[in-house]
């Protein structure tokens, strides 16, 4: 049986983990924001005391992406520098058109964060 601690405390790592997928790929707090799509104030707060997360389901769903992104990433490099580094460099294929996977995604719109997850995961599993 879940309880509300529970869920509460599966948020609060979900932030927490997705906070540091975003600080090891270089994010700046305003690109964390708009990829999690907080405010600034729920974000800083969030930050401040993790226990006090409220996502909505939207937002569990970008958290969802984020660990299945750095997931694949780890799958397909053993060197941690490559983990690190992919979201930032040049893809030009159709979709990213030369632009980073992290350029895609600091945009914040919810759509381009999944299909974004969706390749990096299709790169890992032809490999």
């Amino acid at each position: 049986m879940h309880t509300d601690s529970d869920s509460t405390s599966f948020t609060s790592t979900g932030f927490k983990t997705a906070c540091n997928i975003l600080s090891l790929w270089e994010c700046s707090s305003e690109q964390a924001q708009r990829i999690l799509k907080l405010s600034k104030t729920s974000y800083d707060k969030f930050k401040a005391a993790p226990e006090t997360v409220k996502l909505n389901n939207e937002q569990l769903e970008r958290i969802s992406c984020l660990l299945n992104i750095h997931h694949a990433l780890r799958c397909m490099f053993s060197n941690p520098e490559n983990v690190r580094k992919f979201m930032k460099m040049k893809n030009h294929n159709d979709f990213f058109a030369g632009r980073s996977p992290l350029e895609v995604i600091e945009h914040g719109e919810f759509l381009e964060l999944n299909e974004v997850a969706k390749r990096i995961d299709a790169l890992q599993n032809n490999l």
